[in-house]
């Protein structure tokens, strides 16, 4: 079984009709979505009609979350751009998503962790930033995940994988569409993927356990950065050339 597994693609659609074009060529059984599809400057609709149109395993994100449930006085920039495009059909769309879903059996895809699509799974924020997580932190927060032997997760866009005691798989993909960010919670960190390509992995299991490889996608980013200008967010044009937080 070979599955492509993509994430937060941020209504980048450059940069995800450049990734389903590589996951052509990969030959795959099965392609999995991990969430935070839409909020973005790029081109929210059109990534939303792309993405239906595939009827992908999709779980939400932390921003599908967001886009449903909070008011004007919480939402952040991002999802507030995308809310004011989005038709029914959209929304009835991100209503039918789930936060966990297990798309064949013995995997398991989430967006953060399995109970908090904000939390970050395989990095930890400290003081001084954010450092990648050991395996007894990563064990914690992923609590009861006995039966599954590949667990699939985003959130932070950044590209990893770790072997589990007991043998199971944990693989973020990394971002399709928005390679570097700054958050101020807990402390302030930079999550920086350090260039501007879009990124997905693919898992098979031809080996007899789950194995991960990562790829790193040319799109044309400068053109998302120059619609990440027209939103006036030269910070993330910034990010979308360059993979780092200006």
């Amino acid at each position: 079984m070979r599955i492509a597994v993509i994430s937060d693609v941020h209504g980048n659609l450059p940069a995800l009709e450049a990734v389903l074009a590589a996951i052509e060529d990969d030959g795959v059984d099965l392609t999995v979505n991990l969430g935070d599809l839409l909020s973005g400057y790029v081109d929210p609709v059109g990534t939303a009609d792309r993405l239906i149109g595939l009827g992908l395993p999709t779980v939400a994100g932390n921003h599908e979350r967001q886009l449903l449930t909070f008011g004007p006085e919480r939402i952040g920039m991002a999802d507030r751009v995308t809310r004011q495009v989005l038709s029914e059909r959209h929304w009835a769309w991100l209503r039918s998503l789930p936060a966990v879903r297990s798309p064949i059996p013995g995997v398991l895809a989430f967006h953060g962790t399995p109970d908090d699509d904000l939390r970050y799974l395989m990095h930890t924020v400290e003081a001084s930033g954010a450092r990648e997580a050991t395996a007894g932190e990563v064990v914690a927060r992923l609590g009861d995940v006995s039966g599954y032997s590949l667990l699939l997760c985003g959130h932070t866009h950044l590209a990893g994988s770790m072997r589990l005691p007991g043998g199971a798989l944990l693989v973020n993909p990394g971002s399709v569409g928005w390679p570097a960010y700054a958050d101020d919670e807990p402390y302030p960190h930079r999550m920086e993927a350090g260039s501007p390509h879009a990124r997905y992995a693919v898992v098979d299991d031809v080996s007899g356990r789950w194995e991960v490889s990562f790829a790193a996608v040319e799109y044309p980013w400068e053109r998302a950065a120059v619609a990440a200008e027209g939103f006036g967010r030269p910070d993330v044009a910034a990010a979308m050339r360059t993979g780092r937080v200006a």
